[in-house]
């Protein structure tokens, strides 16, 4: 397939090298400038996102709402795109912005899947990331070879696009919260002298045994914060649970006490510095504090 490839950070680099490796014509353009090298081996770099767009095909995985309307909205690529492209958004959008994107693609004449993916670059390498995908079936019959480039598996939640963004920001609100329980639990247990590694040992082999706990366990065990998804990101998502809670859980007035506790805390850990280190050095802040 001709694929078109929008943000090249540590996912988007990956996905399109996988795309590349697969034998697909993959063209990419990066907000920041262009990557080249051994890297993206096989990947065409272009000088403007709207070439990205001539293909079958275009993947954008960049950071956050604004980043997409600036690139493909204000700038008029979408408006000009050629009919007949199908556009999969693979980043953590919100749902309001979803539901925009929806109208303004309908309006271009250009198909839109909402497609975010669950998985840290190490997965993405591995062409194992889990796709959430969601809108109009008819758009979605032959991607499956995109699919098959870089996930291990495609969870279809429907004919409306916005679903798959509402399951993707609840599920990195579950990440932060299952991090700040880690967090809290070796506040509880290294305070009497138990080993970390001891600890996440006994929790892994009994109750918490999944990838989310495997992963983090292991990051504040170690107290390696080197970023596969930053902070700050983090902090963006859970805003967005936050928007949607407003929406969704009116009785509340969007106030869900896990999430806002979690919220604050990822606030409070950017806040501190770790902006630009992993999300689950919220655990180490929660820990430091802890011990004042």
């Amino acid at each position: 397939m001709d694929i078109g490839f929008i943000g090249l950070g540590a996912m988007g680099s990956a996905m399109a090298r996988n795309l590349a490796k697969a034998g697909h014509r993959v063209r990419a353009w990066n907000r920041s400038g262009n990557r080249s090298g051994g890297e993206l081996e096989g990947v065409e770099m272009v000088a403007t996102p709207a070439e990205a767009f001539a293909g079958d095909v275009v993947l954008t995985m960049l950071s956050e709402d604004g980043a997409i309307r600036e690139v493909l909205l204000d700038s008029g690529v979408l408006d000009r795109a050629p009919n007949g492209v199908t556009h999969l958004v693979c980043s953590t959008i919100s749902v309001a912005f979803a539901r925009e994107l929806v109208e303004r693609h309908a309006a271009a004449g250009v198909g839109y899947l909402s497609a975010p993916v669950l998985g840290r670059p190490d997965v993405a390498a591995a062409g194992q990331l889990n796709v959430i995908l969601a809108g109009p079936s008819a758009l979605r019959a032959g991607l499956d070879p995109v699919f098959a480039a870089i996930a291990g598996k495609v969870w279809d939640m429907g004919e409306e696009a916005p679903r798959a963004n509402a399951v993707k920001i609840a599920c990195n609100m579950m990440i932060t919260m299952a991090i700040e329980g880690m967090a809290e639990a070796v506040v509880l247990t290294e305070g009497l002298g138990v080993e970390r590694e001891a600890f996440f040992e006994l929790m892994l082999g009994t109750l918490f045994g999944s990838r989310v706990y495997q992963n983090y366990s292991g990051i504040i065990a170690q107290g390696k914060y080197e970023p596969g998804f930053k902070a700050v990101l983090g902090l963006k998502d859970l805003r967005l649970a936050k928007e949607l809670a407003a929406e969704t859980a009116p009785g509340t007035q969007g106030s869900l006490p896990m999430l806002d506790a979690v919220h604050a805390q990822m606030g409070a850990t950017v806040e501190g510095g770790y902006a630009a280190r992993d999300w689950g050095a919220m655990a180490d802040y929660t820990i430091a504090k802890a011990k004042g």
